[in-house]
C-alpha cells in the first residue's frame, strides 16, 4: 500500500486547476494498483483537488482535520466540496485544538507526514508566509526523510502573489 499526504496553495487561478488535475492525476496512476491511500486536511485548491484524484483513481481517502471547527471559515461552495470529500473519507481524524490556526496546522501537517510514504506538494517553489503552510510542510518533509514530489505544471499560477 502507497499512503501519498498533499500539500498545496488554497489560492490557484482558475485556469490553473485543470493543469493541476491532470499532473495529479499521471502521479496518482502509477499507484493505483499499490492499494493507494491519500492523506488530505480537504482545504480548499490543492487538497480538494488532489483528494478528488485520489478518489477517481479508486484510493481510499484519509481526511485529517485540524480541529473540529476546521471548515467553518469555508465559503458556500467551499464548504460544498469539504462536505463531499469528509462524507467520501473512509477515515477522518480530527486533531483536539478548539480551533484551526497555525498550531493546528502543523500538528495536522505532522500527522500527514507521519503516515505518509510520499508528499505530493503542489507548489510553486516560493517561501512560504508562515508556520504550517506550503513551504514550511516541504521543509519539515524534507528534513524528516519523507520524499517529496512537488508538482507545478508549465503555466500555473496562484490568484495571490508570493511574499
Amino acid at each position: 500500500m502507497t499512503a501519498i499526504a498533499v500539500t498545496g496553495h488554497l489560492d490557484l487561478t482558475e485556469e490553473t486547476l485543470p493543469l493541476v488535475r491532470a499532473a495529479l492525476r499521471a502521479l496518482l496512476a502509477p499507484h493505483r494498483r499499490d492499494g493507494l491511500t491519500g492523506l488530505s486536511c480537504l482545504a480548499p485548491g490543492a487538497d480538494t483537488l488532489f483528494a478528488e484524484a485520489v478518489l477517481a483513481a479508486g484510493g481510499r481517502l484519509v481526511a485529517v482535520l485540524p480541529s473540529a471547527r476546521y471548515p467553518w471559515r469555508l465559503t458556500e461552495p467551499q464548504r460544498a466540496d469539504f462536505e463531499r470529500l469528509a462524507a467520501a473519507a473512509d477515515e477522518t481524524v480530527t486533531l483536539a485544538y478548539p480551533e484551526p490556526g497555525p498550531v493546528a496546522y502543523r500538528a495536522a501537517n505532522a500527522e500527514l507526514l507521519r503516515r505518509a510514504d510520499l508528499l505530493v506538494a503542489v507548489w510553486d517553489g516560493c517561501e512560504g508566509r508562515g508556520p504550517g503552510g506550503t513551504a514550511d510542510m516541504v521543509a519539515v518533509a524534507r528534513r524528516a526523510g519523507v520524499p517529496v514530489e512537488v508538482v507545478w505544471p508549465d503555466g500555473a499560477a496562484r490568484a495571490t502573489a508570493p511574499v
